[in-house]
């Protein structure tokens, strides 16, 4: 276990992308300082954390000098950066092209429509969602499924998202899939690759660790 002193992870606990963030560090074996910000109590929004982060979104990383970094994919670049092993994000330049490729597809086809499938008709997202609009969250539950048809057809071919080893996008797409039964959209039973896909990567340790932060 690597201690990275001095720095702070302003973390959402189960949430999606404190969850992308929790998943990488538990890969390359990092631990920093965290502070649990409850987003059903809406924390996020109280002055304190307004001042860390006037987007009011979680997670956050403040270094020991003092500078934030938020938006979950910068916190992952940076740490990539500090400590480049194991590879999330690409070895070389075409690589990292691949994995950014994937992680931004999965991000827009996959993670962001059962964000609003959630966001915009669950109950207890409506302190988050104002107004909600369950027209959207209806439009986004076919697109969610058509993109896992997608990934499915992708995965029959090769073992992880964007190759032959793990990567962020899988972790993107890991979180996404743990957030279909919240936002009320079917488990794709049907889609043998992308249900191979699914039981590998919720077997490993980095998954494991975190499920319960």
């Amino acid at each position: 276990m690597i201690r990275l002193e001095g720095m702070k992870l302003y973390d959402g606990g189960r949430a999606p992308n404190p969850r992308r963030v929790q998943i990488f560090m538990a890969e390359k074996d990092l631990e920093i300082d965290r502070v649990q910000v409850d987003i059903a109590k809406l924390e996020q929004k109280s002055p304190e954390f307004t001042q860390i982060n006037p987007l009011q979104r979680l997670p956050v990383l403040v270094l020991d000098d003092g500078t934030t970094i938020a938006e979950t994919v910068a916190i992952c670049r940076y740490l990539e950066e500090l400590y480049p092993d194991p590879p999330l994000m690409g070895v070389d330049a075409k690589d990292r092209a691949i994995v950014e490729m994937w992680q931004r597809r999965v991000e827009f086809g996959f993670l962001l429509p059962v964000a609003f499938a959630f966001r915009h008709q669950h109950p207890g997202a409506a302190t988050l969602e104002s107004p909600q609009v369950s027209e959207w969250a209806e439009v986004n539950r076919p697109k969610a499924r058509e993109f896992m048809e997608f990934l499915d057809g992708e995965l029959a071919s090769r073992r992880f998202i964007a190759g032959e080893r793990f990567t962020i996008a899988d972790i993107s797409a890991y979180v996404a899939y743990r957030f279909l039964k919240p936002g009320r959209i079917p488990a794709p039973e049907d889609l043998a690759h992308l249900q191979r896909w699914y039981g590998e990567v919720a077997a490993r340790p980095s998954v494991q660790e975190t499920a319960h932060v």
